[in-house]
């Protein structure tokens, strides 16, 4: 991203030169750096719905195995994870678009791979999570780079709820899109269409990149251990924020993948998959749009409390019976209130990475530290997965798991709430 050399955050504010080309402006709007990143989200979020909300249950017909997606998963983490933490080396030092455009294109590549193998994938599944589990490593560890420089706090919820209103738009068209696809040219003939449909627009995501700029390097080296130099530090404050981001991949480990897969067990019909997301989008898009608008300071706590109780609450009518109808109620329950969580959730960390001059210049070694939270939190989710369906898969059991792990969000919630507060100060 092209952006002033000048200028480091401090209170998540910019010190030095260079403001307008930050992408933030006065009064919580957003510059045209912020815009742009959303767009090239917004291609890579729409290429990714198109067929990554089917790779699970492609996986499925192949291998009728829910280990099997288990072990994917899990190599797609942990994989994930290592390469956050090796890319944050090349983004602090070099150039972060680089790794941004990197990520894209080997989310195609992985795309494409499955598209060669066919029905041969479940046989290579661990080695296709790794291929996407380097893909998001490298994308992601530069998006959350670029987002850091070009927001500040007054504008991190405006940007947080258009990003999850770009999401839910994705969510409504793409899945619904290849749903109808599969089930119209049956076999294997929709899921070739869509894996390369999502190639195209991977393709236009890398190409939009070009017109983000790239603020350059501050002359920093990366600090491989910083993380876990401020979790060893009585009092820092990210000890709290790190336990908080742990919850909430937890619940991310489970619900990412099983959702989706189980709905088309229940169902077993593409088609119905693609509505659910229609739906329960649709609600995402509303819900996105006037938390954003609504989210101020002096609410965010006690908004943030109530999505977290609802967001496990809501797996309760699944315990009735798991059918399409309850697993569109569960759908829409969580797309009401999944943004009272996410938004405060998401805006304060990275309001904690802009709290000081010191830590604005560590962005890169934070946000891996942030990554390193979920990956843990992700794999201590999964690991609950396999134990629990290696020993039984019955749909109460798969029922429990999804309560359990949907509840956890609700200890997140009293690890970040003292920072949660209006005018609040991290330390």
């Amino acid at each position: 991203m092209k952006q002033s050399h000048h200028g480091v955050k401090t209170g998540g504010r910019l010190s030095g030169v260079g403001r307008s080309v930050t992408g933030s402006r006065q009064g919580g709007a957003l510059g045209s750096q912020a815009i742009l990143l959303l767009a090239v989200q917004g291609l890579f979020g729409i290429a990714s719905a198109l067929s990554g909300t089917f790779i699970p249950v492609y996986l499925w017909k192949a291998s009728q195995s829910f280990m099997l997606i288990g072990w994917y998963t899990l190599g797609q983490y942990v994989t994930s994870g290592i390469v956050f933490w090796l890319a944050g080396k090349w983004v602090k030092e070099h150039h972060k678009m680089y790794s941004l455009r990197l990520g894209i294109v080997l989310s195609g590549a992985f795309y494409f791979t499955v598209l060669l193998l066919g029905q041969q994938a479940k046989v290579y599944s661990v080695p296709l999570g790794m291929l996407s589990g380097m893909a998001l490593g490298f994308y992601w560890m530069a998006y959350n780079v670029v987002y850091f420089e070009i927001t500040e706090p007054d504008n991190r919820d405006r940007f947080n709820g258009i990003a999850g209103i770009l999401g839910a738009l994705s969510g409504i068209i793409a899945p619904w899109v290849s749903g109808y696809l599969i089930t119209s040219l049956q076999g294997e003939s929709g899921y070739k269409l869509i894996f390369t449909i999502s190639l195209v627009v991977f393709g236009l995501s890398v190409v939009g990149s070009f017109w983000l700029t790239d603020r350059g390097v501050q002359g920093e080296k990366y600090k491989w251990t910083l993380g876990i130099d401020q979790l060893k530090e009585k009092g820092n404050p990210w000890r709290r924020m790190f336990g908080a981001i742990v919850t909430q991949g937890v619940r991310e480990g489970v619900f990412m993948f099983l959702i989706g897969l189980v709905i088309y067990i229940a169902t077993k019909n593409e088609g119905k998959l693609g509505n659910f997301s229609l739906v329960t989008s649709l609600v995402a898009l509303i819900s996105f749009w006037f938390v954003g608008k609504r989210l101020k300071a002096s609410n965010r706590k006690i908004a943030m409390l109530i999505g977290t109780i609802m967001i496990g609450l809501i797996v309760l009518p699944l315990f009735m019976k798991v059918n399409y109808s309850t697993l569109l109620i569960f759908g829409i329950g969580t797309s009401l209130f999944i943004p009272l969580y996410i938004i405060p959730m998401t805006s304060r960390v990275f309001d904690l990475i802009g709290d000081s001059e010191e830590s604005a210049k560590n962005r890169e070694e934070l946000i891996v530290l942030r990554e390193a939270g979920l990956i843990i939190g992700r794999v201590i989710g999964l690991a609950a997965y396999l134990i629990v369906l290696s020993q039984t898969q019955t749909p109460a059991a798969i029922v429990t798991l999804m309560f359990c792990v949907g509840i956890v969000p609700i200890a997140g919630w009293f690890f970040i709430r003292p920072f949660l507060s209006a005018n609040n100060k991290f330390r």
